[in-house]
């Protein structure tokens, strides 16, 4: 469902209140919720009758939908994106969630991995849902240093160190043998070239500079651009992810018979799924954005909602981070648990015990 399709939309304040109503208590039972109860329960002062008459309006709207005759209302995929971009009131952080959250990662070892992991494993606990986190890019922050170290003859040891603090290590076979020296040459040079680039760009830049006459007569120039395309022929986009408690998943009623475990098992089955998803999420570059299932490329995880988070250093974004659960999930609590973990997670990132983000170069 498109943004401006719901911008047109325009509810009154008991429409929206009765919305609201169906969607809390669908949260809370996943279960079809009545007139009655809408009128009774959620403090609306107009009979059953009257709520009868609105969530039809709703309904011819495409807000809410009607599983059966004599049923009560379900909010649809529209209706819920309405909700959540238009009425619900978030909460604030709970206490006790707050001090869980930073007792966890006092209890983790200051390295991006451990901290990483820590992330996915106190946003499952904390949210009883799926903990996820998107492991760092390379290529959304911009080129500082590269190092090239001789280990053995025709065997270099390749470092990259981004602005962010970002630090790649590869292993480039080489068909002869360069001592350290002109090693040292081609760094310096591609040192120069690339400064400050965003790292994305340097492939196209590498590419630009080999059809220059110039390497046709420096041997050096020549030389460091080739090592250097060898090395960012690598693909940047890292796609490793940290999944938590997918099982949590399965105590939501939804998913508690055989076929809704079935599908949960088959959504996380393939990681890459995942990944894409929370790339979306990354795109969005936002401190809290939700994607709704139906509104994802699969259909496998069309039954499940993201609640996602950036997280970063240095005013970079290096990631995403969220909670994955049912569409039912209790959006308003879990939220404010997503925000706060990213903004403690970018400030353990910040501190000088992670100064160097340091992890090797996937194939």
């Amino acid at each position: 469902m498109s943004g401006g399709e719901l911008d047109v939309l325009q509810l009154s304040e008991r429409d929206q209140k009765v919305l609201s109503a169906v969607v809390t208590g669908y949260i809370k039972s996943g279960e079809p919720v009545g007139s009655r109860t809408v009128s009774k329960k959620y403090g609306l002062q107009v009979s059953s009758a009257t709520v009868r008459n609105i969530m039809a309006d709703l309904e011819e709207m495409g807000l809410l939908r009607q599983p059966y005759t004599s049923a009560g209302r379900l909010p649809t995929e529209k209706g819920l994106r309405f909700y959540l971009d238009s009425i619900m009131e978030f909460r604030s952080l709970d206490d006790e969630d707050r001090r869980t959250i930073r007792r966890a990662y006092e209890e983790a070892r200051q390295d991006i991995e451990e901290l990483l992991r820590c992330t996915s494993q106190v946003l499952s606990s904390v949210c009883r849902q799926a903990g996820v986190v998107l492991w760092p890019k390379l290529n959304l922050t911009r080129f500082k240093h590269i190092e090239f170290v001789r280990l053995r003859p025709c065997r270099i040891l390749v470092i990259v160190i981004s602005r962010s603090g970002l630090v790649r290590h590869s292993l480039l076979e080489w068909d002869e043998d360069i001592s350290q020296e002109e090693l040292d040459k081609y760094s310096r040079y591609l040192n120069d070239l690339f400064q400050d680039i965003p790292l994305k760009e340097i492939k196209e830049r590498i590419l630009a500079e080999m059809r220059k006459e110039k390497v046709l007569f420096d041997e050096l120039f020549s030389r460091a651009l080739q090592m250097g395309s060898q090395v960012f022929q690598a693909d940047l986009e890292d796609g490793n992810v940290y999944i938590e408690g997918q099982t949590n998943l399965l105590n939501n009623p939804e998913f508690c018979d055989v076929g809704g475990m079935r599908r949960i098992i088959k959504a996380f089955e393939d990681k890459s799924r995942i990944v894409r998803l929370l790339d979306r999420a990354l795109k969005l570059n936002d401190t809290a954005s939700i994607i709704l299932g139906p509104e994802s490329e699969f259909e496998e995880l069309h039954e499940i909602s993201l609640i996602s988070s950036t997280y970063g250093r240095k005013d970079s974004v290096l990631g995403v981070l969220g909670v994955i659960g049912p569409l039912r999930m209790d959006y308003p609590r879990i939220i404010p648990v997503v925000e706060f973990t990213a903004k403690l997670l970018n400030h353990l990132l910040e501190e000088e015990s992670c100064e160097t983000v340091d992890f090797q170069w996937r194939s």
